[in-house]
């Protein structure tokens, strides 16, 4: 059975990718991918994989279930950890379409509208476009950074979130026409139609000169994917002959992907000047351990730099493999954290593909050199900074660079900005790009990508 091991924020994924091998699951046509065999192969990999499958009932019958997308929602939402206010901890593991899975952590794409998007309010009427991927159907229709979006098909947003929700809304809709308030001019309309979305992982990268021969990086990451492997050796590269010592990773709303491109940017950060020192360590459970349980070490490439500071732009919707990054690199040089505390994932998934699908269980937990890896209320904050979207990312006024800028140069942070409307601190996870694939868990999140 092949294994395809990820880190992703949240439930209801087009899936992970990344090494394998061994035998395959069941195959379309298979007596095996009836819909009793699909969740029979469901709950037979729970038991075997899931990381607290000590938690789950002998005798759980398949045919209480519907489906095997149900019944790996149901069983591990009902069976599973819970906090203490009785939630739910687990709200990743899933089936997925294997077609995605691949097309996105091999290639980069997607089939959506090409946006991100958050509620500015609690009450989920102010809804806000964070960003766009150049090039997607969101970017051609004038969407863009900052922009409140005051109906969607001539329906409020309030009464579409009061109803099925906005993620539902957009998961049965292929065009959808656009209502927009711009940051600055008069409302505007677009009607906009899903495509194949080709998402670029580095959006951007600098240089900063801060005088005197000093050298800041600044590199922000959208997500962790294999199409960014490539680039970031020509970002270190870039950092390296400049002298840089000191980098900004932007992760604000990256919210997980492949392990091992996770693990090729801590070599990045973390080789030169902690070769061989532990990077991450992996958990499974009781029954897996022994052949499973894995120790990365950090390993030096011909880029390593010769990191002495990084400071991690973050938001509520900063998860998972972006968190491995952030906390393998907490032993090793001075990391600070500015915006807002991350989601909080420290497990990842691993994928066992079967009739044209793939089952992700929670399948592992991850703690750094130190032995720290129970952050389920996420990596806390050292400096808070609003995500102001009427900067575009990255700017030098927005908060988060100047909070990050004034760590660098003081190891002191700015007084956080409390301004309303745009000027957000991001008390709930940034909607991800993919609002179309929501499946809500019991509080609203939304797909990674």
């Amino acid at each position: 059975m092949r294994k395809l091991i990820c880190l992703l924020a949240f439930a209801g994924l087009t899936a992970c990718g990344g090494g394998g091998g061994g035998v395959a699951g069941p195959q379309p046509g298979s007596t095996a991918c009836s819909v009793d065999g699909q969740k029979q192969f469901v709950l037979d990999n729970l038991y075997a994989w899931y990381l607290w499958n000590d938690l789950l009932p002998a005798g759980i019958n398949i045919a209480d279930f519907a489906s095997a997308e149900e019944l790996v929602f149901e069983v591990t939402r009902q069976f599973g950890p819970q906090d203490a206010s009785g939630n739910p901890i687990d709200l990743f593991s899933s089936v997925g379409s294997l077609v995605a899975d691949q097309e996105f952590f091999g290639e980069g794409k997607f089939e959506g509208f090409g946006f991100s998007w958050r509620f500015a309010d609690q009450a989920q009427t102010d809804f806000r476009i964070t960003r766009t991927f150049a090039g997607s159907p969101a970017d051609v229709g004038g969407l863009d950074r900052g922009q409140q979006v005051l109906s969607l098909n001539t329906r409020t947003v309030a009464d579409i979130a009061a109803a099925e929700g906005v993620s539902a809304f957009f998961a049965a809709n292929e065009t959808v026409n656009f209502e927009v308030q711009p940051l600055v001019g008069a409302i505007f309309t677009s009607s906009i139609t899903k495509a194949i979305v080709t998402i670029d992982p580095i959006p951007q990268w600098r240089i900063i000169d801060k005088g005197n021969g000093r050298n800041v990086g600044y590199l922000e990451l959208s997500t962790f994917i294999s199409t960014a492997n490539a680039e970031l050796d020509t970002v270190f590269a870039a950092f390296v002959a400049a002298g840089v010592t000191e980098v900004i990773l932007d992760l604000r709303y990256n919210g997980g992907g492949l392990v091992n491109t996770s693990e090729l940017l801590g070599d990045y950060f973390g080789g030169f000047v902690a070769q061989n020192l532990v990077f991450s360590s992996t958990e499974f459970n009781a029954d897996r351990a022994a052949v499973n349980n894995s120790t990365r070490l950090l390993a030096r490439l011909g880029n390593s730099l010769n990191l002495s500071q990084l400071v991690v732009i973050a938001t509520r919707g900063t998860a998972s493999a972006s968190e491995l990054v952030t906390n393998g690199m907490i032993p090793h040089v001075d990391v600070a954290i500015v915006g807002d505390r991350t989601f909080g994932k420290p497990v990842g998934q691993i994928g066992l593909d079967f009739c044209d699908k793939i089952l992700r269980p929670t399948s592992f937990k991850l703690a750094n050199a130190l032995g720290d890896g129970d952050y389920f209320d996420g990596l806390p904050v050292d400096c808070p900074a609003t995500d102001d979207l009427s900067f575009a990312i990255g700017a030098d006024l927005d908060p988060n660079m100047i909070a990050a800028m004034s760590y660098l140069d003081t190891s002191t942070c700015p007084v956080a900005s409390t301004v309303p409307g745009n000027q957000l601190k991001s008390a709930e996870p940034s909607r991800a790009l993919e609002p179309e694939r929501h499946r809500p868990p019991h509080r609203e999140l939304i797909d990674a990508y």
